[in-house]
Formats: C-alpha cells, sequence, structure tokens
C-alpha cells in the first residue's frame, strides 16, 4: 500500500503516550482519546504490508468477494465470487484484462494514486476531528477495552461537509486497554445535517456507521468490519444513499515496497475461497 503521510494536527506532536491501567479524573476520557488518535496517525506510517478477502455488500447489488493485496502504489484486486458463485470463464478473463490495462496504463496507475492518497488525508482529518469535535464520558471497561460514550461539544465549530457530517453524530468508542488503539467506533446520526438551509440537500438523522478493528500484529490493526447506512436528498430532490457493508479477514503479510506487477502475480482466487471457507464468520 502507498504510504501517505496523514495529517498530524499540532496539539498532537509530542512524544508517543504512556499506557495506564484505568482512567482517572474527569478529564481522562478526553485525554486518552488524544493518545489514540496520536498513536493511529504516528503509527500508520510503520505500517506492513498485507493481503486480505473483502466480502462487500452494496445497496442494491451482488455480494461480492475480492481478495486485496498492498502494494507500494495502492492496494490491488480481483475479484473472486459474487452472491457465493464463482467467477464465469468470460467474468475471469474480464478481470484479467481489467488487470493488464491497470498494468499497462500509468494514467490509470496515476488515478488510483490520487484517489487512494485522498482517501487516506480524508481518514486522517476524521480521526483528528475526535478531541476538539467531542466530549466523551467513561462508561467502564469492557472486553479489554476502555469504552466511552461521545456526543458533539457544542462549542466546536466544524469548517467543512465531512466535519459538519460527522460532528452532527452521538455514539460509543472502545479503545485498546494495552496498545492505547481504536478497536471500535460507533456513530449515529441524532439530527437532519442541511447543505445551504436545506435547499441544496439533507442528510436524514438515523443514519449509522459501525468502524471494527482487529489487532493483526504487534504493530499492525487493520479493519475487519465496516457499516455505513445513510440517506438523504440531494439538489432537485434527488434521493441519495450510502448503504455498505464489508467483512475483512484472512489477514496475511506480503513482502514490503511490492509493485503492481508483483502484487498482482500473489493474487489467487481458488486460495481466497479455500480461505474464506475456513473463516470464523462471514458478511451478513
Amino acid at each position: 500500500m502507498m504510504r501517505v503521510q496523514w495529517i498530524i494536527p499540532t496539539i498532537l506532536v509530542c512524544a508517543p503516550f504512556a499506557a495506564h491501567a484505568q482512567l482517572q479524573g474527569p478529564e481522562s476520557p478526553g485525554r486518552l482519546v488524544r493518545e489514540v488518535v496520536y498513536n493511529e496517525l504516528h503509527d500508520h506510517q510503520l505500517h506492513g504490508y498485507w493481503r486480505y478477502w473483502i466480502e462487500k455488500q452494496q445497496a442494491q447489488q451482488q455480494t461480492r468477494t475480492i481478495e486485496q493485496i498492498e502494494t507500494a502504489d495502492g492496494p490491488v484486486t480481483m475479484l473472486v465470487s459474487a452472491d457465493g458463485r464463482p467467477l464465469s470463464a468470460a467474468d475471469q478473463q474480464q478481470e484479467e484484462d481489467r488487470l493488464n490495462h491497470l498494468l499497462h496504463s500509468p494514467s490509470e496507475q496515476a488515478r488510483r494514486r490520487q484517489d487512494y492518497a485522498d482517501d487516506e488525508k480524508r481518514i486522517g482529518r476524521i480521526l483528528a476531528l475526535l478531541p476538539d469535535a467531542f466530549l466523551f464520558e467513561d462508561a467502564g471497561i469492557e472486553d479489554g477495552c476502555y469504552h466511552l460514550l461521545f456526543h458533539p461539544n457544542p462549542a466546536y465549530p466544524p469548517h467543512s461537509i465531512e466535519a459538519r457530517i460527522f460532528h452532527a453524530m452521538s455514539g460509543e468508542l472502545w479503545i485498546d486497554t494495552r496498545y492505547k488503539r481504536l478497536a471500535r467506533l460507533d456513530g449515529h446520526l441524532q439530527d437532519n445535517v442541511d447543505f445551504g438551509y436545506g435547499i441544496l440537500g439533507r442528510l436524514y438523522k438515523g443514519g449509522w456507521f459501525r468502524l471494527q478493528r482487529t489487532q493483526v500484529s504487534t504493530t499492525d490493526w487493520k479493519t475487519e468490519r465496516l457499516e455505513i447506512h445513510m440517506n438523504g436528498r440531494a439538489l432537485f430532490l434527488k434521493t441519495i444513499s450510502r448503504e455498505t457493508s464489508e467483512v475483512r479477514g484472512g489477514f496475511a503479510p506480503v513482502p514490503p515496497r511490492l509493485t503492481l506487477e508483483q502484487g498482482m502475480k500473489l493474487l489467487a482466487p481458488a486460495q481466497t475461497t479455500a480461505m474464506m471457507q475456513s473463516a470464523s464468520f462471514t458478511a451478513h
């Protein structure tokens, strides 16, 4: 995976925080969140490279299973199955043609690198919002994690659309007590979010998301489940919907700094199918 340096706010640029066994004091939840954000943004630069499968369901579309391998130029993927059925010969040829086009198209490679960089920066911006955009409440320790509740900080002024949407949420946060890493984040949209006073669009209250992560090595944490369920209305009454459910598993390390071509050679749909059949869970 291409390593893009996440945005690290100046308030977080300091030495790594030491672990502690329990929260103490009324301000401790907020401080703990700052520690976690620092760790997430800082440690991301040191991550290794991984291969894994993704089972993805989007609204009114097939459930697609893909194999993904991280390379220095971003992830490379191959479709493994659709709705649990192996690919036909024609579909397999289409996947091979797509990968061959990517390998020989500098413009397509550049576009993918830019898209990936934009995604990385967006995630960094959202994480950086956590310490200041929300107020946190200690809810105890649960399954080896600090459990925090959060709601919008009324004193925080969001300055972008993504910040306005995120700031409108309340939810729960779970933090691994040993490594101070984000284990799970649940958010629920408590009120409608209007754009242009509702004229340009509206995101309806009741939407929610869940991000769940797992430790795959002594230093690396990966997303194992992602749920996004949002609905709204855009300009001229066009209905907008974002319904996504992803489960990821079978994490295995690959050599660092792989090229796209090297990553493509490692793709093995049959191996991915066998790996999923032996997995302890699937997406539902």
